[in-house]
């Protein structure tokens, strides 16, 4: 019943558009590079300095002097550019990104995000996400819908420190895809099989339709 982060993946890779320029979070949403759809390409930015790079190479060709901000080895194409650190974050903080689809822990219907610590043993600094999130032009999170322990990562209030305030626009999770629209969560597509009842019972603040709900549908990848 649920969608698997490759699919997660691929339904955030359909909204993008052609010649976006795009920031993939660290884990999860890097996979989202992997499923452009035919006719359009976006070129992806990652914070350590390249812009344009393309897919990951095959297993024993990586050239470790090339990799994203998640230490994963990408390749090069045509047109790939290399830039100091700072000059990265000086094309995030000017608004020059088109998208920043990241991770998340918690995501309020108010759009504010929470992504970097877990307590006294998470990460010890908010990093490169502080930027993103108020940097880029779209912000959307892809997301389980629940923790391992069921409970609501979609919710009313965030619990945890915050990446950002009001910032996230969208929600890519494993059972719907979600707007936050005007400090409320509006339902756009749920996976079929489960009744509207269901997913309000696994989603910590109210659910709001404006229209119909789409099925949330992926390939099997």
């Amino acid at each position: 019943m649920r969608l698997t982060p490759t699919q997660m993946a691929w339904r955030a890779a359909q909204d993008i558009e052609d010649g976006a320029y795009v920031n993939l979070g660290i884990g999860q949403p890097e996979m989202v590079a992997r499923f452009q759809p035919p006719g359009r390409e976006a070129i992806f930015h990652t914070e350590n300095g390249i812009l344009g790079f393309g897919e990951a190479p095959p297993p024993g060709c990586e050239d470790w002097d090339l990799i994203n901000a998640g230490k994963k080895a990408v390749t090069l194409k045509s047109g790939t550019a290399f830039f100091h650190h700072a000059d990265s974050f000086a094309m995030v903080r000017g608004g020059h990104l088109d998208v920043a689809i990241l991770g998340a822990y918690e995501v309020a219907e108010s759009g504010d995000l929470a992504n970097w610590s877990t307590g006294p043993r998470g990460v010890p600094a908010v990093g490169g996400a502080m930027d993103l999130v108020h940097g880029a032009k779209r912000v959307a999170v892809m997301m389980d819908h629940v923790t391992k322990d069921g409970a609501p990562k979609l919710v009313r209030a965030c619990s945890l420190p915050l990446t950002g305030v009001g910032c996230v626009t969208r929600v890519y999770s494993s059972l719907a895809v979600i707007d936050i629209v005007a400090g409320r969560f509006v339902l756009r597509e749920k996976v079929p099989e489960l009744t509207l009842d269901a997913l309000q019972a696994m989603t910590g603040a109210t659910l709001h339709l404006d229209g119909p709900v789409g099925d949330l549908t992926a390939p099997d990848l």
